[in-house]
């Protein structure tokens, strides 16, 4: 599949919810479903990488929302995983939901992204247990990167342009340049304190790493919350800050 191709089919969510919507069978029905190539990448992964099972009622409600087909990677993930678990849950990529990763794609944006039918400007497709954010463009964040993956990192609060297409994120989780990305997040007992983590929940840190005070990691007080807490928090926060 051609960049280009992945590159519009990204898109799709952010122009189709609530308009002209597709059967699931219309959806689903492709003679090159994106999923065959992402199992294979998976397969040739340089981290660990388990592959949550899918509810099926789930997994159609995620889908009929999105209306994106399974002919892309994203439709792919929905329709054919619970949700995608990288490094033990170092990093969680939404999928159609499941009992250890209890959101949906589309059901955890409503009411982030969207509310109802209206046209979403960004998606939130991922999170790590540290407490970032990874969601795709589409208006909210710049203009002129409309379906890259920008990144809401808890040390700066800002969205940052990681100038990748969904497709290119799936590449990066599954390689191990995701050492590197979180190195500056990793403190001492990290690996220890890692082991209480559930996919639902990441750590909140006191104080706040965008701070002056808790530029040490190793020094600040962590504890792990619903990420739903802190996507809150996190919010509120931004909404005080100088634009």
């Amino acid at each position: 599949m051609r960049n280009s191709v992945l590159y519009f089919l990204i898109l799709i969510p952010f122009f189709s919810i609530g308009q002209n919507k597709k059967s699931l069978s219309e959806l689903t029905n492709t003679s090159e479903p994106a999923w065959i190539f992402v199992e294979e990448w998976i397969k040739n992964a340089d981290v660990k990488v388990v592959i949550l099972p899918k509810d099926n009622t789930r997994a159609v409600k995620e889908i009929e929302t999105a209306q994106v087909t399974t002919h892309s990677p994203m439709g792919a993930v929905i329709y054919e995983t619970g949700g995608i678990i990288i490094e033990d849950g170092i990093i969680r990529i939404l999928g159609s939901g499941n009992s250890k990763l209890n959101r949906g794609m589309m059901e955890w944006n409503r009411d982030k992204s969207f509310v109802n039918s209206e046209t979403p400007k960004f998606l939130l497709i991922a999170d790590d247990v540290f407490g970032g954010f990874f969601a795709i463009n589409g208006g909210s964040f710049s203009p002129d990167y409309l379906g890259k993956v920008f990144y809401l990192a808890p040390d700066t609060l800002k969205w940052r342009n990681l100038d990748l297409s969904y497709s290119d994120f799936l590449l990066f989780c599954f390689s191990k340049e995701i050492n590197e990305f979180y190195s500056d997040f990793k403190w001492k007992t990290f690996d220890k304190d890692f082991t209480k983590n559930d996919f639902d929940k990441s750590f909140s840190f006191y104080p706040y790493l965008f701070t002056e005070e808790g530029k040490e990691i190793n020094k600040v007080i962590k504890k792990l919350v619903p990420i739903s807490e802190l996507w809150i928090v996190y919010n509120d926060i931004q909404n005080q800050l100088p634009k």
